[in-house]
C-alpha cells in the first residue's frame, strides 16, 4: 500500500495510484468513470452536497468542477472535511440535496448497515458507485495484479454485479439514471419517498 500523501497539512489518501497511472488503458477507464461521476452530479444540479468516503479526494475535485455548491467532504473554502465512520456519522444538517458514496460500500464488512446510514443523511438524491463484478476482478488478473486473490483489490470485500448492486440499493433508494463505465457501476437514485 502506498504511503498517504499531504498536502497543505491535510493527509489526502492512501491509494492514489489509480488515478497517477501512466497506463493509457487505465487512463481512459478513469476517464470514463469520472466522465459518468460529472454528468449525474451535474444532472442533480445541487445546491449542498455530502460526500462520503472522500478518500484521496478525485470525487471532490470533479464535483467542485461541475456544480456550484458546498461540500462536506475535504478541506477548502467551498469544502469542510470530517473524518469519520459511515457507520457512526449523524445526519447533517439540513439535509444535503446530494449524498455521494462513490468506491465505499464494497469495503464494508456490514453494508446493510452503510446504506441505512446513508438513508439517515435524509438527501433528495444520491449518487452511489462500486466496482461492477467479475468485470473488475478479471481486469486486475488481465493486467497481473492481485493474482493470488483471484483479481480482488485489498480492502474490497462485497462483490456486486451491476443487477445485484441495484437490487441491493434498491431496498432504500430508487434508480434515476445509471451509468456503467467499465468496470464500475454508478447510480443516480433518490429515496422512494421522494417524488420524481
Amino acid at each position: 500500500m502506498a504511503s498517504p500523501r499531504i498536502e497543505n497539512g491535510i493527509v489526502v489518501g492512501t491509494s492514489g495510484a489509480k488515478y497517477e497511472s501512466k497506463n493509457p488503458l487505465a487512463i481512459h477507464l478513469l476517464r470514463e468513470f469520472d466522465r459518468a461521476i460529472s454528468e449525474l452530479a451535474a444532472h442533480a444540479a445541487p445546491k449542498s452536497v455530502l460526500e462520503v468516503g472522500c478518500g484521496e479526494g478525485h470525487i471532490v475535485k470533479l464535483l467542485l468542477d461541475v456544480i456550484d455548491a458546498p461540500i462536506l467532504a475535504i478541506s477548502s473554502d467551498r469544502v469542510t472535511f470530517r473524518a469519520a465512520d459511515i457507520m457512526e456519522i449523524d445526519p447533517v444538517e439540513p439535509a444535503p440535496d446530494l449524498v455521494v458514496c462513490c468506491e465505499v460500500l464494497e469495503h464494508l464488512p456490514d453494508p446493510q448497515g452503510g446504506l441505512e446510514a446513508l438513508q439517515r443523511q435524509r438527501g433528495n438524491r444520491y449518487l452511489l458507485s462500486v466496482p461492477r463484478e467479475p468485470v473488475w476482478r478479471m481486469l486486475n488478473m488481465a493486467r497481473g495484479t492481485y493474482l493470488k486473490e483471484f483479481g480482488n483489490s485489498p480492502g474490497h470485500l462485497q462483490h456486486w454485479s451491476q443487477r445485484q448492486f441495484l437490487k441491493f440499493i434498491g431496498q432504500a433508494f430508487e434508480p434515476v439514471i445509471i451509468r456503467a463505465p467499465l468496470p464500475w457501476t454508478v447510480v443516480l437514485c433518490r429515496p422512494h419517498d421522494r417524488a420524481a
